[in-house]
């Protein structure tokens, strides 16, 4: 009996303890499976923290080139002002100049107070030309048509003037007063963009006349209204006094036009 008892306790104690190592063992089952889980928690953060990580490097780069290319936008306006102002004070420096009319001397053509362009490259000038002219000297023909300098020191007319050329170096000059007409090389000048016509050939010289070389005749087309080369204080014009050449009326802009002279 006794023998019994102790096989049933023994057998008890047996069971029990396959019961706790069971228990055991499902628990740590649970803990791995518990441990999986948590696994696969910090593998999708860790997904999810690349996935952001990537997404604000892409938005970063992007924040880059759109930086990038708004600073190349304003490097190229600014190099284009600046060629553009570099151009304009290159033009203005040494090829147009903006010369103010003064005086009712080339009427119709052009009034007291327009404004005009003058270049100072050009051909000639030639006849139709309309020039700007340094008047600090006055130069005559002597008996032997020698050219002779007049000192005009005092002279109002000692100043910047703005007139046409009528006659070119080599050609002869003359005036048919009676018929007030202007002949050059024996022909009368048709000129359609005189005011008035000429009733004066000045007396300051013997006319007909030959143009030196290097001399100019110059006359305004307001004719009777004029002091050009007809005039003691003005005379033959000197090619180095010439300033330049008009080229375009610019002011007022509603009488805008170019000053070329087709010759026909």
């Amino acid at each position: 009996m006794a023998d019994e008892t102790k096989n049933t306790t023994e057998n008890t104690e047996t069971e029990a303890l396959a019961e706790a190592v069971e228990d055991i063992e499902d628990a740590a089952e649970e803990l791995e499976e518990a441990a999986d889980v948590d696994d696969t928690d910090d593998d999708d953060e860790a997904d999810d923290d690349e996935a952001d990580e990537e997404e604000k490097d892409k938005s970063d780069d992007e924040a880059e080139k759109k930086e990038g290319k708004i600073i190349n936008d304003i490097i190229e306006v600014v190099e284009s002002t600046l060629l553009t102002v570099f151009v304009i004070i290159m033009i203005f420096t040494y090829f147009l100049h903006p010369v103010n009319v003064v005086g009712s001397s080339m009427n119709n053509t052009l009034f007291n107070g327009n404004r005009v362009f003058m270049t100072t490259v050009y051909t000639g000038p030639h006849y139709g030309d309309i020039i700007v002219i340094n008047n600090d000297m006055a130069y005559f023909l002597d008996e032997n048509n020698k050219v002779i300098e007049k000192d005009i020191s005092g002279s109002g007319l000692k100043e910047c003037i703005i007139k046409r050329v009528i006659a070119e170096p080599g050609q002869t000059i003359d005036f048919d007063v009676d018929k007030e007409q202007v002949i050059v090389d024996g022909k009368v000048l048709d000129e359609p963009y005189i005011r008035q016509t000429v009733i004066s050939d000045g007396g300051n010289f013997n006319f007909p006349i030959t143009v030196p070389e290097g001399y100019y005749f110059v006359m305004g087309d307001n004719r009777r209204e004029s002091a050009d080369s007809r005039n003691g204080d003005v005379g033959l014009i000197k090619k180095e006094q010439i300033y330049g050449k008009a080229i375009v009326k610019y002011s007022p802009i509603k009488e805008f036009k170019f000053l070329f002279f087709k010759n026909k």
